[in-house]
């Protein structure tokens, strides 16, 4: 099977990686951490991406793009995200902010944010899940009310990450009632800036600013921070959701790690057990497997067919696959301890386990994958 996608997939492979060797640290693992620098080198490195044409490749040229191929833009979606993702949070504004407001905002909100997210300037945080409605996202309470020509917003929002670092929010909230729960909902566009807006961060083993609970109390809000129609959110939502469970390439960094594996252990390798180098086998092929699902996804969407059910198949099968070979990973690097010249792939593995914990939580539970992937199962038969 050829993964290379063709000889210019091949050449903008091989330069981002020679940039991200160039540009950042081995010691690298993420914007994330305590250590502040390392957010400085994300948006250092996010902005000489931008400046080549390279952060938001295959946008349009008219809104700071450079019109290349859904599958160049997969590219860096794998080679960042198999790198530790040097471009920080950048993928969420890259990989559905932006094309969601190219297709539903107006010309003054794509002339606001389409450049400065063109040019890894800003950074956007989600507001979608809830205290009580979480992957039941439909049942949120956060409530935007008419007053005059604009609205009021208040409410609370959990689990949101780098909502203490982002200047711009895509917050769902409910302006009307309707015989379903999917009914009036809206989607706003708003500034953390606004002192209406509190967050309180939540530790986690993911490190700072990747969950917050933030609270809108009487935001005030004007029609130009309304994005698509009034009570048509959830439609809005249903389009971010599908290209936001396939945007981060999972896989790559996975099969990155399982690759190295062998070349770290050198003449260990044979001493294995056999049995945890058959399941490293297993987690090789499932790395294909998950990758082939997302190729068909990236496909679907260049085509603007894609259902709920074909982004919650490759959710599943990455999700596990993320946890099932950290577990591997983790078996294998136990066998290098004490061993200082691999101590770079036990921290990555370390790294990759930790991440892996909340994989099938993220974005949708596991669990509500599957009854989307059911879903589109029965309405098909």
């Amino acid at each position: 099977m050829d993964f290379t996608m063709g000889e210019a997939a091949t050449g903008l492979r091989d330069q981002l990686r020679s940039l991200i060797a160039e540009r950042v640290p081995a010691d690298f693992r993420g914007a994330f951490t305590d250590d502040p620098d390392d957010l400085r080198i994300a948006q250092d490195f996010c902005r000489f991406l931008a400046d080549r044409g390279l952060l938001c490749l295959a946008w349009p040229e008219e809104f700071g793009g450079r019109g290349a191929s859904v599958w160049e833009q997969t590219v860096v979606r794998e080679e960042m995200w198999a790198h530790h993702e040097p471009r920080g949070a950048q993928y969420m504004g890259v990989n559905w902010v932006g094309p969601t407001i190219m297709r539903h905002g107006t010309d003054d909100q794509r002339r606001q944010h389409l450049p400065p997210i063109a040019r890894g300037e800003v950074i956007w945080c989600q507001g979608f899940s809830e205290p009580g409605s979480g992957s039941d996202l439909a049942s949120l309470r956060t409530a935007a009310r008419r007053e005059g020509d604009g609205w009021r917003i208040s409410g609370q929002k959990i689990w949101t990450s780098y909502a203490t670092m982002a200047q711009w929010c895509f917050l769902l909230a409910r302006t009307s009632t309707g015989e379903r729960r999917q009914q009036g909902l809206t989607v706003f566009l708003v500034p953390m800036s606004d002192p209406a807006i509190e967050v309180r961060p939540i530790r986690s083993m993911l490190g700072p600013h990747h969950l917050n609970e933030v609270f809108f109390d009487e935001l005030q809000v004007t029609e130009a921070n309304v994005l698509g129609t009034v009570d048509d959110g959830w439609s809005v939502v249903q389009e971010v959701l599908s290209f936001e469970r396939v945007g981060i390439a999972r896989y790559a960094r996975c099969e990155l790690l399982l690759q190295q594996a062998p070349e770290v252990l050198g003449d260990r390798w044979e001493a294995l057990p056999s049995d945890l180098r058959t399941r490293w086998a297993r987690e090789l092929v499932r790395c294909r497997r998950a990758r082939l699902l997302a190729y068909r996804v990236v496909s679907m969407q260049a085509e603007g067919r894609v259902r709920p059910g074909d982004s919650a198949l490759y959710r599943i099968a990455v999700t596990t696959l993320d946890q099932s070979s950290a577990d591997v990973l983790a078996e294998i690097a136990a066998y290098t301890a004490g061993d200082p010249g691999v101590e770079r792939f036990r921290l990555d593995v370390e790294d990759h386990w930790g991440y892996s914990q909340a994989a099938t939580v993220s974005s949708g539970s596991i669990e509500m994958q599957r009854i989307l992937l059911a879903r589109d199962l029965v309405a098909a038969s």
